[in-house]
């Protein structure tokens, strides 16, 4: 799987868990909420507690394979077995903490053509690269 898609499905993952943040935090009314900017520094320091981490490092490889799993049945339009693919993936994606939650609702509002983006992109490859094929 290319890197666009696997973040794009990872931060689908992480979508419930970001909104789960936001509703327990209390902001005031007409203030919008906004993700926090995502840093090179603050993606190495989630990316290296997950590899550091062998429950997680499987946790995030677990993904991977959803992932792969939701671009086969996208390719056969199977609406019910992708809304069950991406439950499994926000139960998982719970698992990888807030930090991984809000790293990828950040990289939501980069550009992904920017440096930032494409070392982080790179960062995560690395991750998903020591996963077992």
């Amino acid at each position: 799987m290319n890197l666009k898609s696997t973040v794009a499905v990872l931060i689908i993952a992480a979508v419930p868990l970001c909104a789960h943040a936001q509703n327990q935090k209390s902001s005031p009314p007409n203030q919008k909420s906004s993700a926090a900017k995502v840093t090179k520094a603050s993606a190495q320091k989630v990316i290296k507690g997950i590899s550091s981490d062998k429950a997680k490092t499987q946790v995030f490889c677990d993904l991977g394979k959803l992932a792969g799993q939701i671009d086969e049945a996208e390719q056969k339009k199977d609406m019910k077995k992708i809304d069950e693919l991406n439950q499994k993936m926000g139960e998982l994606a719970t698992k990888l903490g807030p930090e991984y939650a809000s790293l990828m609702d950040g990289m939501q509002d980069m550009d992904p053509n920017s440096k930032d983006a494409q070392e982080i992109g790179a960062m995560l490859d690395t991750l998903e690269n020591s996963c077992p094929k």
